[in-house]
Order: structure tokens, then sequence, then C-alpha cells
């Protein structure tokens, strides 16, 4: 705990009223850590080795071996903290070998920072500070964002913030500036946004004569220059938001870009090229490399509602040039995100009635995440709190603890603001004058669950927006406090009365918020108190930031901090892929899980039996001794009981009003959903008091790696076999079944099929090898689980698609007249399966026929029979029908979002980690990659 020399008492000192806190640093209480203890000690440490594979190739990206980190850290976050912040050349001596080194180097300049500066009352204040940090990291307890991690302490510019603001006017050298601060700032792996309203609309003049190019057009400059730096870089995609107000008279052109794009994309894909996101023809696509979003004002939306016109003006003259029916250019916003998912929609008026600098500047735009809204030529770092670690045993949230834990961590990011680099000197003076936090949390899903709270509920949102209120309420009290030792933001005595103005709507907001339990009561009763005392403070002393809480995607430090959600987001599914000590890996259920069945009242044997249905099943419907009313605690992002669209819009409009920014988060919606439901999301944001939201339509897009679940759907016999809830069903004791002996490139072996009396395949066994070697062995091993698969309503077709055509030794001829040539055992048995159990039709669709079939085929190509060594025709139109047959790879799962794929039957729309090639995931309106922790926009 940090309080202020002078307040005497901390229950005292925030009942005093308005006295004026005396200057001369801060006085910090352990509240982790003991005296006398250094909290490294506290704790059991192991070494372990990082060895990190592409799977798409078996190369490995990343070994280190020997790093030492506590022995209840996960693998994967063993493995993302190693690889990407762990700093020195691997293998030299200057490497980084422990997390202890990694937390040292961090913390001790933060502490050192705090020293020189004068946030401390004394040395020992310092030092329980440097504690206190160092526990909380060391427990997942929060973290700061990545480029903390990557810099500070480090002989790199000490760059702290991931999150940028540019701007740009109607200049040409503006422009070309642009260009350039958004490549330098990509180059760091960092992205920024801006808005280009100021740019002149291709409807106006030049002072030359001539019609001015348009904002749209500069934009394809921007695109290809962030491209190129990602091609360059092939990390991560660039990120970057492009903004544009509803009132210029190029919107209509900015809202169809991306739109008329796509139709580019899908019609280039049908014509062969390669589209797929990371694709070699995608290139030639425009405009890919930013998210865009349409600034709407409420005249706007009130004119969309009324079905009147709206006016678009000239950027140099502030004309009307044109009017146009709002309601119909609301659709072409709508139908543009259905089709391709951009723009999204930020609301200005709402966006900058939450302003606390008005007369330093409107909000113009956002950072690329859009959680970030501040002025021009800005930044924000970044921290978040991990919310699972202030869930209590009896099912309760430690408000208080949590508050502690904020003042803490707010204190060190603004510390870091003294002594941070950044990448322009306009932004580097404009976030030392106004000095933007950006404080947010991780696990708001996982911690609902915990506690019973269904993520669509209104206990659920109520304990959301108490838990928001007091975060960004402490922080703004701490900001008080920090101003009456350190003083306040330079910005700040011009914009006094509009700062004071926001904290008291954000009080207000505070006070209508409707509760439902003593936990979500007694935390709204403490953010209440840090209000009101906050607001005294600060109308005595001023405050230090002009912002302090955001909620960004947390992607990679969500991985550091073993959070199972993201950010504000629910949880993404019940079943979990993780990462095993040792290598490997194995399906797991939440652990979340069986805490929350136990807040819920169930007892042990029922859990237990709950969550054993949960592992088979991927979801709760029908699982044993759980009551209906209890399946929402459980819905998540994916899967049977997915949430609403509208869910997730309620849930951020309970959060927002507490928020100095905004949130990083899209609405996904299913394929079937429509543009007015698109409209419906977008109307509604507005009439919630959103500042910025975006949708997702799955399967929207074609430059994603898509699996072909979806177009076997179409298909009656496919839709026939999906099995959504798999379901053993065993072998009659006494079954039907052949024995096939066969011999491939010399190797001879036995297949032994067994049936079901009336439904097919059901078991295979396979001899091959001699009894006892390890061929054999693995043989047997295989034949079990692809037996188990099959009883469980996997179709053979899947394992025939996936099997034939692999390619390895034994290959070659064989004895099978229908078979002559494998190019493989596992070719060969499972084209003979596909012969001896699949209809025509499927086999066909596979590229496998029977001698006769082929026969068959060359007789009515050709008009007559062949007369002599039919064999050979037979083995020619075999190669030429096995080649040329398009066959998926096989498909296993690297990563939750694959294994949901698999689970469910369905592909999602996250794109290939460029790094490790696993499936990601969503983190806000980003995804990350639990295989390596890259991020594809805010880390």
């Amino acid at each position: 705990m940090t309080e202020t020399v002078g307040t005497g008492n901390p229950a005292t000192a925030r009942t005093s009223g308005k006295k004026k806190q005396q200057a001369g640093g801060l006085t910090v209480r352990r509240v982790f850590t003991t005296e006398g203890v250094h909290p490294y000690d506290q704790v059991t440490w192991e070494n372990r080795d990082v060895v990190m594979t592409n799977w798409r190739d078996g190369t490995v990206n990343f070994e280190q071996r020997g790093v030492e980190f506590p022995d209840f850290w996960s693998v994967n976050a063993t493995n993302i903290v190693t690889s990407k912040y762990f700093r020195g050349a691997v293998g030299s001596p200057q490497r980084e070998q422990s997390l202890k080194q990694l937390i040292d180097r961090v913390v001790r300049s933060y502490a050192d920072a705090g020293r020189a500066h004068g946030y401390f009352a004394s040395p020992v204040d310092a030092e329980v500070f440097e504690h206190e940090l160092t526990w909380m990291l060391l427990h997942q307890v929060f973290s700061f964002n990545s480029p903390v991690w990557f810099n500070v302490g480090t002989t790199s510019k000490q760059q702290v913030s991931a999150c940028f603001i540019l701007s740009v006017d109607d200049t040409m050298e503006s422009i070309l500036n642009w260009y350039r601060e958004e490549g330098l700032i990509f180059k760091g792996g960092s992205g920024a946004g801006l808005n280009l309203s100021r740019i002149r609309s291709s409807r106006e003049l030049l002072s030359s004569g001539g019609t001015a190019s348009g904002p749209v057009s500069f934009m394809r400059g921007a695109d290809a220059s962030a491209g190129t730096i990602k091609s360059g870089g092939a990390t991560r995609r660039a990120a970057k938001m492009v903004v544009l107000d509803v009132d210029h008279p190029d919107v209509e052109e900015f809202v169809q870009t991306k739109a008329r794009e796509e139709e580019k994309i899908k019609v280039l894909r049908d014509a062969g090229f390669d589209m797929d996101l990371s694709g070699s023809d995608i290139t030639s696509v425009q405009y890919q490399n930013a998210n865009n979003s349409v600034r709407v004002s409420d005249e706007f939306m009130r004119a969309v509602e009324s079905e009147g016109d709206f006016g678009l003006r000239a950027r140099m003259t502030g004309e009307v040039l044109d009017r146009v029916d709002a309601k119909k250019l609301f659709r072409t916003i709508a139908q543009a995100a259905w089709e391709c998912a951009d723009p999204g929609l930020q609301y200005d008026d709402t966006i900058n009635d939450w302003h606390t600098c008005p007369e330093s500047g409107r909000i113009t735009a956002s950072n690329p995440c859009s959680e970030y809204m501040h002025l021009d030529n800005s930044s924000c770092n970044l921290a978040s709190l991990n919310l699972l670690k202030f869930a209590t045993e009896d099912g309760g949230f430690d408000a208080p603890l949590f508050a502690k834990a904020v003042e803490l961590v707010i204190t060190a990011m603004d510390i870091s603001i003294c002594f941070a680099d950044f990448p322009t000197e306009a932004i580097g003076d404009t976030t030392r004058k106004f000095r933007q936090l950006g404080i947010g949390y991780a696990n708001l899903g996982a911690l609902l669950m915990a506690l019973g709270h269904a993520y669509d509920s209104d206990g659920g949102r109520a304990l959301a927006a108490a838990i928001t209120s007091l975060m960004t309420g402490v922080s703004y009290r701490r900001s008080a406090e920090l101003a009456a030792v350190v003083g306040p933001y330079e910005g700040y005595a011009r914009n006094a009365e509009a700062h004071q103005r926001v904290m008291r709507k954000h009080a207000a907001a505070n006070d209508l918020v409707r509760t439902y339990h003593s936990n979500d009561a007694d935390v709204r009763a403490l953010a209440t108190q840090e209000w009101k005392r906050g607001i005294e403070l600060g109308e005595t002393s001023g405050w230090r930031n002009a912002q302090a809480s955001v909620l960004a995607p947390t992607g990679t430090i969500g991985f550091m901090m073993d959070c199972d959600t993201t950010g504000i987001e629910p949880d993404f599914s019940l079943v979990k892929f993780k990462k095993l000590v040792g290598g490997g890996s194995m399906q797991i259920v939440n652990q979340t899980i069986p805490r929350a069945l136990t807040a819920l009242g169930y007892q042990t044997e029922q859990v237990e039996a709950i969550v054993e249905y949960i592992a088979q099943h991927g979801h709760v419907v029908d699982a044993p001794g759980l009551r209906q009313e209890h399946y929402e605690v459980f819905d998540c992002a994916v899967g049977e009981r997915s949430i609403a669209p509208m869910g997730h819009v309620r849930m951020m409009a309970a959060v927002q009003p507490f928020l100095s920014g905004a949130i990083s988060k899209t609405v996904n919606m299913p394929e079937s959903a429509t543009v007015e439901e698109v409209e419906e999301i977008y109307f509604q944001g507005w009439k919630y008091g959103l500042k910025a939201l975006a949708i997702y339509r799955d399967n929207c897009k074609v430059g994603q790696p898509l699996s072909t679940g979806k177009k076997d759907k179409a298909e009656p016999e496919a839709e026939k076999v999906v099995e959504y809830r798999p379901v053993r069903k065993r072998l009659p004791k006494k079954r039907p079944s052949q024995t096939v002996s066969f011999t491939v490139g010399g190797a001879e072996g036995y297949l032994h099929a067994g049936s079901y009396p009336d439904d097919g395949l059901g078991e295979i066994f396979v001899k091959l090898g001699k009894q006892g070697s390890t061929l054999s062995g693995v043989m047997d091993a295989f034949s079990m689980s692809i037996s188990v698969g099959l009883q469980h309503g996997i179709p053979l077709e899947f394992y025939v698609s996936k099997f034939s055509n692999l390619r390895f030794e034994p290959a070659g001829m064989t004895d099978d007249p229908d078979i002559r040539i494998a190019t493989s055992v596992m070719d060969y048995l499972f084209r003979r399966l596909a012969l001896d159990y699949l209809p025509y039709e499927k086999r066909s669709q596979l590229g496998i026929f029977t001698a006769d079939e082929r026969s068959a085929q060359v007789e009515a190509t050709y008009g007559t029979t062949p007369a002599a060594e039919p064999e050979n025709v037979d083995i020619d139109a075999l190669r030429s029908t096995v080649d040329s047959s398009p066959v998926a790879p096989a498909k296993v799962a690297h990563s939750t979002a694959e294994l949901v794929e698999l689970n469910l039957g369905t592909a999602s729309d996250a794109p290939l980690c460029m790094t490790c090639g696993t499936k990601m995931r969503p983190a806000g309106s980003c995804y990350a990659c639990e295989g390596c922790g890259a991020t594809s926009g805010c880390s």
C-alpha cells in the first residue's frame, strides 16, 4: 500500500475532506511481501528447457536450455517469456537465464527512477515499493505491456508504450511525414492510428486549380508501406487504424474500400490465385494492413434514427457539398462491415464528452485496437491486472486487496514516463505533458465463471462494472496523490474544469450501478469511497494523469500471467490445449469450471461427473446433475452454447462509463447474421454509450486459412455424419469382420476390419512387423486410436482423406489388383478400407476406384476396352487420379483454437501465427498465439 507523507493513517486520509497533502514523497506499506524476506525466497524455483518448433515443418524456432522459473509457472508462460522477453544473444554470457533477471531489470529501473524523481518519502519506501512490485510480477498478479519487457533496463531506447496516435494535415509534407512516422513505429513492433479527415476530399479543388486526390488515394501508399515493413519483419502484421469522419465527402468511398477489395479477392481465388492471409498473391490486394473506422456524430445517428438527411462538408471551408440519406449511408456502412468486417464505428460525441483535456484539442482517433483514445501525437503505456488473483476461496472478490494492487501499479506506470523514450519528438512532448496511462485487466471471463456468474447476465455485468469503477477510481485517487507530491500534468491547469467534470461523470455513473450480490455491492461501495476521495483530492491538488484506464487485448501478457481469458472477453472454450513439462501437450478441461461448480453448490462427486462429461463433449448440455439454469454460467465465445452478439455489447456498455479510454473488443457474429443485425449492433452501441465498436461475421473474409468443413456441410451426406456430441458406440461381442493380407514394397502385413452388423466399419487391427518390435507396437497403438475414433462417430472418409497419399517407406508395388501402387502402408490401408466400406459417390470425391471402375472409365473415354496389358492402363489412371485428387493435409490440434475446431467440426477465421504456424485466437480486437505469444496488434 502506498500513501502520501502527511496524510497520517490511511483510513483517516480517505475521509479527511479537502485538506491539502504535503509534498514530500509517498510512504509505501507492505501488502504482499514480508519484511526481512525477499519475494524470490518465498517460491520454489526449477530449471527448464525451452524448445519451440514450427509444427508445419518441424524446424526449431527457438531453443534455450536451463532457464530458471517458479514451479507454478506454466510451460506456455515459460516459453513465451523466455523467447520474447529475455534479452541478450542466445548462447552468450549476456543472455538472461532466469525470471529473476528479467524482473530485476525492469523493477529496479522503475524504483531507481522513482527515487531520482522524488516519488518516495525515504529509501525504505523505495525498497518496499520494489519488493511489492517484484512479488506481484513473480506471482502473475499483473504485467506491464510488452515494450516494457523488451526495452526497460537494456541498452536500447527505453520505449514503454505500445499504443500511438499520429496526426496528418492537408499538406504533402505532412502526408509524407505520416508515412515515415508510421513506418518507424511499425519497425519497432508497435501500432498507430490516425484520422484522415483533415485531408481534402476528391470533390475539392487544389490551390493550383486541380482536383484533390482525397484521403483514400493516400491510404494506398500507407497500406503498401505497412505491407512492405510487415513482410520485411515477417513476425507480425503491421497494426494500424485509419479513421474518417462521417461528414467527409469521401466517406462512402472510404467505407467501401475493403469491401470492394474483398470482392477482388474472391474473383482471384476462384481463378486459382493464392489469396490466403499470407498467400503469395494477396499482396496485389489493397487496404489489408489497416483497421478502418468511421467517426459518427450524434447528429448523424439522430438523422439515422429519424430517417433524415445529413450534410457532407468541405474540409477547407466547412460548407455542405452534398446532402445524403443518413439511413442509406448507415446501411452502406453496415453492408460493408457485413461483407468484410470493416469499417467499425467510433462514436465521436461520446468520446469527446468524456475527454479530460478538450481545451488542448479534440480526440480524433485511436490506436489500432481502439482502446486508447486521446490527443493527436500521443502515446499510452499499458499494464493489466489478473482479476482471478483476487477471487477468494469463499467465492468473493477481495476489493481492498485489488485497490492496493492498483495503487502500486498506477504509481509504477506514472514513474515510467519520467525515463521513457518515444518514437517521435511530437509524441514524446505530448505524452510528457499529459502523462496518459492505460491500466486495465485480464481474466474477467474466468473470474465471472469462477464466482458462478454468467457473462451475459445482470449479475455478471454488475460485478464487472463495479470492478472497473473501483480500478479507475483508485487510479485517479492515486493520480491526485501523486499530483500533490510531484505535481499535476502540465496540461492540467488549462483543462482543470473539464477534467473535474469528467471525474464527476465517472462518480455519477458509479452511483447508477445496480447491484445484485454481496460481491458487487461491496466492490461498488469501496469504489464510491474512492471516487469521493479522489475528487476531493483532485480539486485541491489536480491530477497527475490526463487519463488512467483502458481495456486492452492483453494477448502476450495474458499468456505471461497464465490467464484463461484476455481483456474483457468471455472464456474462449471449456476445453483447453495445454503444453506439458518435458514436451508434448494434452487436452484439459478449464480449471475454472470445478471452481465455478463448487461456488454453485455442487458436491465433489457431482463436480467430477460434470467435468468428465465436459472433457468428452466440450460443452455442458445434458451434463449429469447440472441444472439447466446453470448452463449460462458456462457459456463461451464459441461452442455449443456461444454468447449472443448483443451479450458482448451489453458487457461493453456496463464497463464503458468507468474507463478513461475505450475497449478493445470485436463483437463476433455468426455467418448467418444479416445486414440488419449488424445495423442493430452499431445502433445499440451508440445508444448504450460505447466509444467504439467493431463486428466480425464468421467466414466473411476470404483471406483466412479456413478448413473445408464449412463447404462440406452443404452436402447432405457430409451433414449426416457430423457428430457434435460424440458418444461412443461400442461393437457387439459378436460382429462381422474380414482379414486382408497385403504386401507393400516387399513388406507383408495383415489388416483385420470389424464392422457393426448394420452400420459400417467399427474397428481395425494392423499386423505389421515382428511381434514385440517398435513398429508392431506403434501399429497396435495406431489401430486402437483409429478404432476408438470410429466408434465415436468420426467418419471413415475423414480418415481416408487424411492418411491416403502419405509418402514414406515402405512404398511401391502391392499385390492388390485394385491398388497396384501405394505411396506408404498408410496410403494402402486406408484406400483399401475406402474400397471395402465407402459407397462409390464418396470414393469418387476422394479419387479412389476399383480396377473394374477404372476400366469402365477408360472404356467410356476411349470407346473400347484396352486389348492388352490392362494393368498398365490401370496404373497410369490410378496415378493420374491419385495425384490430381485434392486431399487436405492431416489436421492436428496445436492450440485451443484448433482443438475447438476439431471438437465442433467447424472452422474459425483466426489467422495462422507467422512465427510458429499455430492458429491464433481472438484477443480483444486482435489475435494472439498460444504457442509463442505473438500478436496481430497491441501487445
